[in-house]
């Protein structure tokens, strides 16, 4: 039997490990220019007939006036479209490979008050999802662990790296699971009663919490400020809260149901937090109160269904609008692991649901940036920033649309992914079917 075991294991280890190392060819660095495209900067409008180009991994020149550099490998794009790297605000990629086997999941541990485990060191760099991801454009995801009250740290990454700290971009991020008073689904039975008692322990649990928190930041600020030879007993669950109870750090706030978003809102208020709230899907019934409240959103997924049965199907589509709408900051998250590749129709369905074409593209490249923090890199298309660039032949919003080119930070990322293999497989099968 432990033999059997063993090799289940080591069988399942192949079949997720081996054909991503076989399916991913070496990128390649090095000095492009990309030219006769039409640049779709984001920050500084539409350049038709323009060229970009890319060196050590930078953006060094846009515009429809450049010199090309000499020795640059120059691709013609005549009739494509440029775009900054999409960024997904929310997912588990690189977290999970099969959802349905435990040994393969690595984005929950055990604890509701675990905000010191991070999601960085747990990334699979040679996840077979990556390329599949990044082939359709998405260069940029956050890694969100998901579980218990603060079930983590939160990163964000670039597709494309032999380690996570290759792949990491620059953002960590405490995550809050807001206690709720919703149900959990259709299949929850729990009385209204029963509800409303687990929702006032839960909140009972995070004030406590909290508390800890703002008394370890006092004793620990004390004693740098007194340069005292005290020292505080090892905590790593509120060393790990202590940037964020100091506003140094991110506190992502996930709640949805519209009674939780008002209730966040009073718990927030008059702390002095950096922090955004995510999910947010009833977010359009409480559009005006995040507006004045000034907390920015990261919400989806947008193809999804309403909260509630009485709903408007089409509910979950325009909720990225209505906020954006109302004056929130509303970026685009996909909440998932094997298809975070469909976020640009995501945003697709929220422009169309209105949010608007403009307005949904700044969602999934330069909202995102901006809300953590890294829009001196990511985001657009301009000089100085990150090259993470992405060649498509239509509107990245149309599935019609087939991406080309792919670049993160320079390198040019080679356009296959398992589904690619399997393409190539079965077009021309050999054998082929029996006559």
């Amino acid at each position: 039997m432990k033999n059997i075991i063993k090799l289940t294991a080591l069988t399942l280890l192949v079949l997720i490990i081996a054909p991503a190392f076989a399916q991913n060819a070496k990128g390649k660095t090095g000095t492009f220019a990309l030219t006769n495209a039409t640049l779709e900067t984001i920050t500084n409008g539409t350049i038709q007939n323009g060229t970009l180009v890319i060196s050590d991994g930078k953006i060094t020149a846009v515009g429809t006036n450049v010199t090309i550099p000499q020795g640059a490998e120059t691709i013609d794009c005549s009739g494509h479209i440029l775009y900054p790297g999409m960024i997904d605000g929310g997912t588990r990629l690189g977290l999970v490979e099969v959802n349905s086997d435990p040994r393969t999941r690595d984005y929950s541990e055990i604890g509701e008050v675990i905000p010191q485990v991070h999601a960085l060191t747990a990334i699979n760099p040679n996840s077979a999802l990556i390329p599949v991801t990044r082939v359709s454009g998405v260069t940029t995801s956050l890694a969100v662990p998901s579980g218990g009250l603060f079930p983590g740290t939160a990163a964000l990454i670039n597709l494309h790296g032999y380690t996570p700290d290759q792949m990491f971009a620059g953002f960590k991020a405490v995550i809050l699971n807001f206690p709720t008073t919703a149900k959990r689904g259709r299949f929850d039975r729990r009385s209204e009663e029963d509800i409303k008692k687990a929702s006032e322990k839960a909140l009972k649990n995070l004030n406590d919490a909290w508390d800890k928190a703002v008394q370890y930041h006092k004793i620990d600020s004390a004693i740098k400020e007194t340069k005292s030879k005290e020292t505080l007993d090892y905590y790593p669950e509120m060393e790990a809260l202590l940037p964020v109870v100091r506003g140094e750090m991110t506190l992502l706030l996930e709640v949805n149901a519209a009674k939780d978003i008002k209730s966040a809102l009073s718990w927030i208020k008059g702390k002095e937090l950096k922090v955004v709230f995510t999910g947010v899907s009833e977010g359009w019934r409480v559009a005006k109160e995040l507006a004045e409240a000034k907390v920015p959103v990261i919400t989806g997924p947008v193809l999804s269904t309403p909260t509630r049965a009485y709903d408007r199907y089409d509910r979950p589509y325009a909720n990225a609008g209505a906020m954006q709408k109302a004056g929130v900051k509303v970026a685009i998250r996909t909440s998932n692991a094997e298809n975070v590749r469909n976020l640009p129709y995501n945003a697709g369905f929220a422009a169309t649901y209105g949010m608007g074409k403009e307005e949904a593209l700044k969602a999934i490249t330069i909202v995102p940036a901006e809300i953590f923090g890294v829009e001196d890199a990511l985001g657009s298309l301009e000089v100085g920033k990150t090259a993470n660039v992405v060649v498509a032949d239509g509107d990245i919003f149309e599935t019609k649309t087939q991406v080309k080119h792919v670049f993160i930070e320079g390198w040019q990322i080679p356009m296959s992914s398992r589904h690619t293999k399997l393409y190539d497989e079965f077009l021309e099968r050999s054998p082929g079917a029996k006559k």
